[in-house]
């Protein structure tokens, strides 16, 4: 499973680690993800998403049931 949220989209940047002399070496920046459960009552059952800190955020703010709907839309999601 690659490293990508699936409420948010976000997933793995590139760019430069920079030395003190200013010499640059190619680095990855990688999202802060965690796999968790949530309840979904809709369904009266549990899913697990692979999702980031600002993933789970959204999901206090709007409700999961919202935020899992706009994921569709924006393909981040094929099914849950």
């Amino acid at each position: 499973m690659s490293r990508v949220c699936q409420v948010t989209g976000k997933k793995v940047m590139v760019g430069n680690n920079v030395s003190h002399s200013h010499k640059k070496t190619r680095r990855k920046f990688y999202p802060n993800l965690f796999t968790k459960k949530f309840y979904f009552p809709e369904e009266d059952r549990w899913i697990t998403l692979k999702v980031s800190a600002a993933g789970i955020r959204n999901i206090n703010k709007k409700g999961l049931n919202a935020v899992l709907k706009e994921a569709k839309e924006k393909g981040y999601i094929k099914s849950y």
